[in-house]
């Protein structure tokens, strides 16, 4: 099997995990950057059996154009809520969607956006590939005071500012904040008199391995690859119903409630268990290929 796969990830290539697992298992896998700076970049040559995009949207269009082009199969990757999209993008991801051959959607939630649509391809759900052994294996060494990890970037969707309004009604917790983004500067303003740091962009684990629990604020996600690491280190998730969250195993609550939620599982000292199925690579290889066709 020849793949053409059109991306908005620069990274994706030579050396990314999910690139090898995905280029040792078809005859070719060629990648092309359709994003800032290259909105109409040059398809290589030759004859592809299937066209990828990564998603239902402009980067879509663009696909399923190729793949008319090409005489190609086209296949559709939903990672992304559909519920929390503008007006213009959930008409066009409709529009992508019904014309797709496949779809591969990454929780059994957007499969059922999907279907709603009107969708008559087969849909796949196949979560993100992540290697979480090294996450399973982590030793934990709670120590005072209890500890609130928030992971993700430093961006409006993710709102990290409302971390705050729950610290305030956390007494006693510290807050830790793994990420980077256009927000730094005003968290570490409205940070002063509460007791949060920054580490910035760090290796999980050591932090997982100190975290009495991890919050998640976000308005919406498109997958959640932090709940599933933090469930599979045995850190309990409190979220909202976003992304893979209650999939995973995650406790959820609306976010007025979020506050009281970590309260609760900060004096109950629960552990968090990952309920969701991960492929390891293999089996993961093989459902990525069957979703294709």
């Amino acid at each position: 099997m020849k793949v053409l796969l059109i991306t908005g990830d620069r990274r994706f290539g030579p050396g990314n995990e999910r690139y090898e697992l995905q280029r040792n298992a078809v005859e070719e896998l060629a990648v092309v950057f359709w994003g800032r700076g290259s909105l109409w970049p040059k398809i290589p040559p030759g004859q592809f059996d299937v066209v990828s995009a990564q998603d239902p949207f402009w980067r879509g269009l663009f696909g399923w154009r190729v793949a008319k082009k090409l005489g190609a199969k086209f296949n559709v990757q939903v990672h992304t809520d559909l519920s929390a999209q503008s007006l213009v993008r959930h008409v066009l991801g409709q529009i992508v969607l019904r014309h797709a051959d496949s779809v591969r959607v990454v929780s059994e939630k957007i499969k059922q956006q999907v279907a709603r649509i009107g969708v008559r391809a087969k849909i796949s759900v196949l979560p993100v590939f992540v290697d979480l052994e090294k996450f399973r294996t982590i030793s934990r060494a709670l120590q005072l005071p209890k500890t609130i990890l928030w992971i993700g970037r430093f961006e409006p969707e993710k709102d990290p500012l409302y971390a705050f309004e729950v610290l305030r009604q956390v007494p006693g917790a510290r807050l830790v904040m793994l990420g980077a983004g256009s927000l730094a500067g005003e968290l570490k303003q409205k940070a002063e008199g509460l007791s949060v740091s920054f580490p910035g962009w760090q290796d999980l684990k050591p932090y997982l391995a100190q975290a009495d629990m991890v919050l998640c604020t976000s308005r919406h996600e498109s997958w959640g690859q932090s709940i599933v690491e933090a469930l599979a280190a045995g850190v309990p998730v409190v979220a909202p119903d976003v992304g893979i969250a209650r999939e995973a195993g995650a406790l959820i609550a609306p976010r007025a409630d979020l506050a009281e939620k970590v309260k609760e599982v900060l004096q109950s000292g629960a552990r968090g268990e990952l309920k969701l199925n991960v492929l390891a690579a293999p089996q993961w290889v093989a459902a990525w290929k069957q979703s294709l066709t």
